[in-house]
């Protein structure tokens, strides 16, 4: 049978919890705890293989217990489960050790099978938080290509002008800058958008 503690300051939520473990042939409670405090105290007597946490704790807060609580047993799997849906709870709780994440909306049965997952080496989340944490990494990736790639008021003039069909002595002429400073600005247009022609730069400038 699978060990697991529970740190929960709820009473009720903690005895369902209990009581989920309990009538389950998989997994057997070996601690439930009010507090970040006590869990922390007496969680590695117990040695459980895994510990729910709730993040809303008085006095430590689960993400802090967790981060403690792998300093004094690395090996210890912590699964969050928790009210909490926004990103940046998600990613505290990720970055503190935390492999799985969550929702106390999830269905009992759910819960027993999320840590069944766990157990065999899986990263459980409830659907909503996978869905946004996919969302966050995709806005990150996009605005640091939009900030790898952003050119300067310069070299969107430059390109533009590109764009136009005007050749690098006329571009010159019509910014007033010498041939030498546009080629200059088209070589870190094409750095900048990862290119290698005319053609392919102002493709690539006119889809974003």
């Amino acid at each position: 049978m699978i060990r697991v503690a529970i740190v929960e300051d709820d009473e009720k939520n903690r005895n369902n919890l209990i009581m989920l473990l309990e009538q389950s042939k998989d997994f057997r409670c070996v601690g439930a705890y009010p507090d970040a405090e006590i869990a922390l105290e007496d969680i590695p007597n117990k040695s459980p293989e895994i510990v729910l946490m709730d993040i809303n704790l008085p006095g430590i807060d689960g993400i802090e217990c967790t981060y403690k609580l792998k300093e004094l047993m690395p090996e210890i799997i912590v699964v969050m489960l928790t009210v909490y849906e926004d990103t940046g709870k998600v990613f505290k709780a990720l970055q503190a050790g935390a492999v799985g994440y969550l929702l106390k909306l999830t269905k009992p049965d759910e819960i027993l099978n999320a840590l069944k997952e766990v157990s065999e080496g899986g990263s459980p989340m409830s659907a909503i938080i996978a869905r946004k944490v996919v969302q966050s990494f995709q806005s990150e990736k996009k605005q640091s290509f939009k900030e790898q790639n952003s050119l300067t008021p310069r070299e969107e003039q430059v390109l533009k002008l590109l764009a136009k069909g005007f050749l690098y002595k006329e571009i010159a002429s019509e910014l007033s800058i010498s041939p030498d400073t546009v080629h200059n600005h088209i070589r870190k247009i094409y750095e900048k958008l990862q290119v290698h022609s005319r053609t392919e730069a102002v493709v690539k400038y006119l889809k974003t």
